[in-house]
């Protein structure tokens, strides 16, 4: 008897420590499941935080640089005025003027400000006299707005010394309208002004992150425009502007926010923000689920490490492969973006040998701003991607097509034609793209047509670098759109195919 209770205290023992070694076998195995799960979650917070703050970085960049090419245009509009010399020399405030020669100069005047007025959508484009007389279009809210100190005021906007003029927004807590204003001479002012809400087309990008605010500021943080449009005319929100304070290019990201600021145009500021939770939000989404399969995999321990492994690998993967995909490729049209067919075409302009023959087409949709506002901003989307499908069809897989602006492409050519002139196969390509776009029509009536103004500059004749090429063409293409648009232009010619 004595010899069961012996056996069966010993059978007890060991069924005690089998049951032992099983319980912290378990333990050890769920600890160190929990304790990867958790390493992995944080890591795969900082990869993705890293991927997200260069993603946000070079979009503010972009964004940056599509502002200050805007800024640039309408200076450069600006300058149009000039090419009458009545409007440089002219004072009204000459007290010596005949009557009769005054009243023909300032029609002279006049004719010219409003045939570059229809250039943009502006609503002031004409000349200020430090009489306060006006010539051109000055609009009746800018005259109300300014009232009898329309010179004075005007005049402390030039901040630019050296090329007498300047950018302000926001005057009299006014920030429905953007004033560019150049000094002619003593007595008389060029003034130019567009709606806040026109800044929309040099924001709009498609590559944006879901979430991702955009905003533009003065120096004083009241903001000028915003993807939000109801914050315009308000100041940068506490949170936003601690993060950005006495920051000229920066990107930071913390618990709370990721924030990327850099200057533009006259001390103004482009600032992406994004809750850093909504960087997470996918990532959170699946923590609960990361977490069960691992406590399953405890129990699966042969099984632990490719079922926590596949799980995790997953997410990061496509998550960073999107974000990466983001970085180069133009989600809308499946081309280039702005940032990488610059680095692309300044990279292989590096390389090029001076015998060898490119070059860089420019090309702006005409009429795109009527499709939006009539067909709405969606179908201006599939007008866009069917661009993106028209250039990739007219061009070979090596030339480098680029959309660098809302409405605005442009094709870097590697290729030619051994048994045609450089510039005849160039121009062959410009009159295919011409004819694709008179061939496409908006709507399902066909009502709306869009067409395609185009400007070449050809290396290295007109430039060796991707900056003087870009000058170049953009000097063509505004030719193209001076000659009725749905044409093209080479570079130190006027002559194209209508």
């Amino acid at each position: 008897m004595a010899d069961k209770e012996t056996e069966k205290a010993k059978m007890q023992n060991v069924s005690r420590l089998k049951l032992s070694l099983i319980t912290g076998y378990g333990l050890i195995v769920i600890a160190a499941v929990l304790f990867v799960s958790v390493i992995a979650v944080k890591k795969t917070d900082a990869v993705l935080k890293n991927q997200a703050s260069s993603m946000v970085s070079s979009l503010n960049v972009q964004m940056k640089m599509n502002m200050n090419s805007y800024l640039s245009r309408m200076e450069t509009i600006g300058t149009l005025a000039f090419a009458e010399e009545s409007s440089y020399r002219y004072d009204a405030t000459d007290p010596n003027n005949d009557e009769y020669e005054a009243l023909n100069t300032e029609k002279l005047i006049s004719d010219k400000l409003y045939s570059l007025c229809i250039m943009e959508n502006f609503v002031d484009y004409g000349i200020v006299y430090r009489n306060n007389h006006t010539v051109g279009k000055i609009s009746n809210g800018t005259a109300t707005l300014f009232n009898d100190h329309l010179f004075t005021d005007l005049s402390q906007i030039v901040s630019r010394q050296r090329t007498k003029d300047g950018w302000t927004a926001g005057y009299q807590d006014n920030f429905k309208r953007i004033y560019y204003v150049k000094q002619i001479h003593e007595n008389a002012l060029l003034v130019i002004s567009f709606y806040a809400s026109e800044l929309q087309s040099v924001f709009d990008n498609p590559e944006t992150i879901n979430g991702m605010e955009i905003r533009l500021t003065n120096q004083n943080q009241d903001i000028i425009y915003s993807s939000q449009s109801y914050e315009v005319g308000l100041p940068l929100s506490p949170e936003i502007a601690e993060r950005v304070q006495n920051q000229s290019s920066a990107t930071v990201i913390d618990n709370a926010y990721l924030v990327s600021v850099n200057t533009c145009g006259d001390d103004w500021y482009v600032i992406c923000s994004i809750p850093t939770k909504q960087i997470l939000r996918e990532k959170n989404e699946m923590q609960l689920y990361i977490l069960f399969a691992g406590l399953i995999a405890a129990v699966l321990a042969v099984a632990m490490g490719a079922i926590l492994s596949v799980k995790l690998a997953e997410p990061v993967t496509n998550i960073v492969s999107e974000l990466d995909t983001m970085a180069h490729i133009d989600q809308l049209t499946g081309i280039l973006n702005k940032r990488s067919f610059e680095e692309y075409t300044e990279n292989r302009l590096a390389h090029a040998f001076n015998f060898e023959e490119h070059a860089l087409i420019l090309i702006d949709i005409d009429n795109f701003k009527g499709v939006n506002d009539t067909l709405g901003h969606s179908y201006g989307d599939k007008v866009l991607s069917a661009v993106g499908g028209m250039m990739r069809t007219v061009f070979p897989d090596q030339d480098y097509l680029g959309r660098i602006g809302g409405d605005e492409f442009a094709v870097f050519l590697n290729t030619s034609e051994s048994d045609m002139n450089y510039e005849s196969y160039v121009s062959s390509k410009c009159e295919a793209l011409c004819e694709g776009f008179r061939n496409h029509y908006t709507g399902d009536d066909g009502k709306y047509k869009i067409s395609a103004s185009i400007g070449v500059a050809l290396f290295p004749g007109h430039g060796k670098t991707f900056k003087e090429l870009y000058k170049n063409a953009d000097q063509a293409l505004y030719a193209s759109k001076h000659r009725g648009k749905d044409t093209y232009t080479i570079f130190g010619s006027q002559e194209g195919k209508l």
